[in-house]
């Protein structure tokens, strides 16, 4: 009988940590993955903010490039946001991304080195770990945090939605030529919103995107637009501050460093109508992005809706500007 019952409190304890493995979400409410630190990866393996904001002597005071033992920029080092990783092999790095690399983007050389930059920022900062092939940050592994760790959604029937072969965090190193650039998003001052667009839908007021497109509108009833509405632009040519067509995209327009997996609504913008609520995301994602949502055939996925906040008409666009109004969203 006894040898019975611990049988039985093993299996008991071994499902509770099965169940651990596999986060759950309250979606419109206080939740998330509950247990694990919102900042997930950026936790950086126990060091915690300051493997990215050394909070002295910038990147010397991490160590250096990672590949190197070196730090190249010992001009402009940490002065900038206290950043913790070496900047200077990306000063006046070309990067050409997209189909055909037809965007291009030229970094800013050491000499144009200016705080609040947004080149810098929202570029350089991001790929001096996410690089991996000029630039190499410490602690990088080149597989998705929450691939590794079990923590991505299943689909329905509990079946994986990704395969197994690990899901590459290195743009500049993912598995194809070293340097390749072409099979990721563009970003830089080409990747323009007028040259993709997106521009005539929005307009610029007190600062902040907003729009009187009655389809968008209906879209931000159904999703929301928290990439774009009650933002201040991702970034604007210094030019041009009242219209979006010359603003362009950054890495931070669609990822925020600072929280892995949940999104927060807000008064200011609302998801599906709430002004309160956190919402599900993956890969610090600065939105609603749930692959494993499960969408009814009245639904759409807050993965897809997500890319349709630019990608809003056209091949491919949203149900709204296809006239369909009434499709509400899966988170």
């Amino acid at each position: 009988m006894n040898k019975m019952l611990l049988i039985i409190l093993c299996i008991v304890a071994l499902a509770g940590y099965a169940m651990a493995q596999n986060p759950t979400y309250a979606p419109g409410s206080t939740g998330g993955i509950h247990g694990v630190d919102k900042l997930g990866a950026h936790n950086n393996g126990g060091r915690g903010c300051t493997g990215c904001h050394a909070p002295h002597s910038g990147a010397a005071g991490a160590g250096g490039n990672v590949g190197t033992g070196t730090v190249v920029d010992t001009t402009n080092a940490g002065n900038d946001a206290l950043w913790g990783q070496d900047l200077g092999p990306l000063y006046g790095y070309q990067l050409k991304m997209g189909d055909n690399g037809q965007f291009v983007e030229t970094l800013p050389a050491s000499s144009a080195f200016a705080v609040g930059s947004d080149e810098i920022r929202g570029i350089m900062m991001c790929l001096s770990c996410h690089d991996g092939n000029i630039a190499r940050g410490a602690m990088m592994t080149n597989q998705s945090w929450e691939q590794k760790f079990g923590l991505l959604p299943t689909g329905a029937g509990g079946q994986p939605l990704y395969g197994s072969k690990p899901i590459p965090t290195l743009l500049g190193n993912d598995g194809t030529a070293a340097g390749n650039y072409n099979n990721d998003h563009p970003v830089g001052i080409q990747a323009t919103l007028g040259r993709v667009g997106v521009a005539s839908r929005w307009t610029i007021v007190a600062g902040k995107y907003t729009t009187t497109d009655a389809a968008y509108l209906q879209f931000i009833a159904n999703y929301g637009a928290p990439t774009f509405f009650g933002r201040t632009p991702p970034v604007l040519s210094p030019l041009d501050t009242t219209t979006p067509t010359n603003a362009y995209l950054v890495c931070t327009t669609c990822h925020t460093p600072h929280t892995m997996y949940t999104f927060s609504a807000s008064s200011s913008n609302k998801i599906a109508g709430n002004s309160s609520g956190v919402y599900p995301t993956y890969f610090f994602l600065v939105a609603p992005y749930n692959p494993g949502s499960q969408p009814t055939p009245f639904q759409a996925s807050s993965a897809t809706q997500f890319c349709r906040q630019c990608h809003f008409s056209g091949a491919g666009g949203s149900n709204e500007a296809s006239g369909i109004m009434n499709v509400t969203t899966a988170f």
